[in-house]
């Protein structure tokens, strides 16, 4: 007990101080020229789909035995083993007949997206690309889809949003909860952390290392151009570089989950040169951009992020899940992008391997208003104060322009005067509103700068935002 509570204390002391760790910057030439490339592509699209969205819950989390709302099986009452093996059970009716990447890639080339993270593996471990390393997978003989010619999905999604001219991110789940080198059946899982003590059996912990190592050089080896490894389950860490975080998630003693990053990197750029690599949430070399999650941040960050969220209400598919409003992804999309970051937003797949219809109508909606105002989104960066009001600012990140993007709510008319502070044009600034070719004045009394909008411009069917380009 004693060397428990030491242990304890030793591990609060190392968190707290990895938590307060500044943002690592990458060195490799190559990488910070991806990065710079990122930051400029600002919309993205994020699908998590798998076995699971045949029954329309939250990805893997039930069969994590953690006393937490996310984590509860349905329906309740099911011994945990029979849940278990129900569960995967699901492999064999997964029959996803509708699969058709092209039409979700040219939604999302319409809708103004310029890269995509696909799920390849969640926790649950099962593998959505042909894996040699399991038989817990898409391309599996158990699995209806697999005599489909598709059944490679990752590959076919791949192929299908490179076509577009879409960039290529691929998901990784670090945790694998069907694997015996993390989940070992000869101890019952406690929470989403080994089964057995990683100390006691070194050899165990090798194998997974082995087997996580070889998954993702399949996919940095037989998938084409990957522009981004996006790795999740961040409890799997060095036992160093736990944070306060990380330790809140955990129900049972923290262990070393070093799963050698350094190589695993280094053999993933060794195959694609450039690669971005995101260990989300492990602060440190490997971390090039970080992830919020179903949320943005307050104000503006300064190192590379990106804001990871649901069209949604869920990330993974729900029969009569809520889509929020075009109104509110578009001043998401504003807000993040003044603020510096990336928008990634995610949309589930169903069992039948199609989008919600509201899906589509919500990206072309956003296609819409992209191509009038993408110029004041794409290659832009931070300028203070990024906001004033309803006004957010933008900047190409050459300096030839500034943004002024004004927030409309739902049903709201164009303003005759759009006034903000906080941006001082040189005299005689020329200003032209996106979409609209006739001439605009403007003045600045008592540091507020008023842009007046001609009477012809307020009568366009305006929504969502308008930007007005300051040069």
């Amino acid at each position: 007990m004693k060397k428990i509570i030491l242990a304890a204390c030793l591990l609060a002391a190392l968190g707290a101080e990895a938590q307060n760790e500044p943002y690592v910057k990458e060195t490799d030439p190559l990488v910070l020229q991806k990065l710079d490339e990122w930051q400029d592509w600002k919309f993205g699209l994020m699908m998590h789909w798998g076995t699971y969205s045949q029954w329309g819950i939250v990805e893997s989390w039930s069969l994590c035995p953690e006393d937490e709302g996310w984590t509860q099986r349905k329906p309740a009452g099911i011994p945990y083993y029979e849940y278990v093996q129900k569960y995967e059970a699901l492999a064999n009716t997964f029959n996803p007949q509708q699969f058709d990447p092209a039409k979700w890639a040219a939604a999302a080339k319409k809708a103004g997206m310029k890269y995509m993270v696909f799920t390849t593996k969640h926790h649950d471990g099962f593998n959505m690309f042909d894996t040699k390393q399991s038989q817990y997978k898409i391309t599996a003989p158990n699995v209806p889809f697999s005599k489909d010619p598709r059944a490679d999905v990752t590959k076919e999604t791949f192929n299908a949003f490179r076509k577009e001219g879409i960039h290529i991110g691929a998901y990784f789940s670090k945790p694998d909860w069907n694997v015996d080198s993390y989940w070992w059946p000869y101890f019952p899982p406690k929470d989403r952390n080994p089964s057995y003590e990683i100390a006691k059996y070194p050899g165990r912990w090798k194998s997974f290392q082995t087997f996580t190592y070889k998954q993702i050089e399949e996919l940095m080896t037989g998938y084409g151009k990957v522009d981004i490894l996006w790795l999740d389950g961040g409890w799997v860490r060095p036992l160093s570089m736990q944070t306060k975080e990380s330790l809140s998630w955990s129900k049972t003693p923290p262990q070393d989950q070093d799963i050698n990053m350094p190589g695993i990197t280094a053999m993933a750029r060794k195959h694609q040169p450039g690669l971005i690599v995101v260990d989300r949430s492990v602060h440190g070399p490997f971390e090039n951009y970080r992830t919020p999650e179903q949320s943005i941040p307050d104000k503006p960050l300064d190192y590379p992020w990106e804001t990871c969220m649901t069209m949604g209400g869920s990330w993974s598919y729900v029969p009569d899940d809520r889509y929020k409003s075009v109104n509110t992804l578009i001043h998401n999309l504003v807000d993040i992008v003044a603020k510096g970051g990336n928008y990634l937003l995610n949309i589930g797949p169903g069992p039948d391997g199609t989008w919600h219809d509201e899906a589509y109508r919500k990206l072309d909606s956003i296609g819409t208003w992209m191509n009038t105002n993408g110029e004041a989104i794409y290659g832009t960066r931070y300028i203070a104060p990024y906001k004033d009001g309803k006004v957010c600012f933008t900047q190409k990140k050459d300096g030839s322009a500034v943004y002024a993007i004004c927030l409309l709510e739902n049903g709201e008319q164009l303003p005759s005067v759009i006034k903000f502070t906080g941006i001082s044009p040189k005299k005689g600034a020329k200003m032209e509103l996106l979409g609209y070719k006739g001439k605009l004045s403007w003045k600045q009394e008592d540091g507020a700068v008023e842009i007046r909008l001609p009477a012809a411009a307020q009568k366009r069917g305006w929504a969502h935002a308008v930007a007005v380009r300051i040069q």
